[in-house]
């Protein structure tokens, strides 16, 4: 309870400015004790989303703009060459999909749980594009993905929705087998990504080829 509380908390705070909390003030709110409230922030410090400061308390670093761009960059341009690499998808990876998907309908309306189901949507395309070095990286993307996913989904109106029609469109454009088409269903999703997060597009994508595809 402590652990989703303080999730949801940080992903409504505004991403801007850091900002910190106390023990007793998450324990106050959550209605339990210190001990399940301290395991949470070790969990969450280990995740990324958190830092615990000695005789300060807790402190929740900003996202500034830069970063967002950043890391939406970044995962752009592993993202488009791993669906492009996948394309046409095979049976498997289109199950496996489909039941992400589907899980996310079900989880709607719980934030925390909606966002780890939809990192692992995108991160079971990187995985079967067979890159292992693209994979690792991707993975040190986790913590500011998630939060920045978080805190899309927490502060804007029918986002979540809007993440799963555009995450059934990368799937039926994977199902065409065109790699264009996936490419430019990924681009559109990313792209609604930042304006959720009130940023324009990382580098002004209009979903035709970038020069990541010469990689392969």
């Amino acid at each position: 309870m402590a652990y989703r509380w303080l999730k949801q908390h940080i992903a409504r705070s505004p991403r801007h400015v850091g900002m910190f909390l106390s023990e007793a003030e998450v324990a106050r709110e959550t209605g339990t004790s210190r001990t399940p409230v301290r395991e949470a922030l070790l969990r969450l410090e280990a995740e990324g989303f958190l830092q615990i400061v000695p005789k300060k308390g807790v402190f929740v670093p900003p996202i500034t703009d830069d970063e967002v761009r950043a890391v939406m960059q970044a995962r752009e341009l592993v993202e488009d060459w791993c669906v492009r690499q996948v394309t046409p998808a095979s049976t498997g990876l289109i199950s496996e999909l489909e039941s992400l998907l589907a899980e996310q309908e079900r989880m709607i309306g719980d934030p925390v749980t909606f966002i780890e189901l939809d990192r692992a949507f995108h991160r079971a395309i990187v995985r079967r594009a067979g890159n292992p070095v693209l994979a690792e990286f991707y993975e040190s993307l986790r913590e500011r993905q998630v939060r920045m996913g978080l805190h899309a989904v927490a502060n804007e109106h029918d986002r979540a929705r809007g993440v799963l029609d555009e995450h059934a469109a990368i799937v039926a454009a994977l199902r065409t087998g065109e790699a264009t088409a996936a490419g430019a269903a990924l681009t559109a999703h990313l792209s609604s990504t930042m304006a959720a997060l009130h940023l324009p597009d990382v580098s002004g994508w209009n979903g035709t080829e970038h020069s990541v595809v010469g990689l392969s």
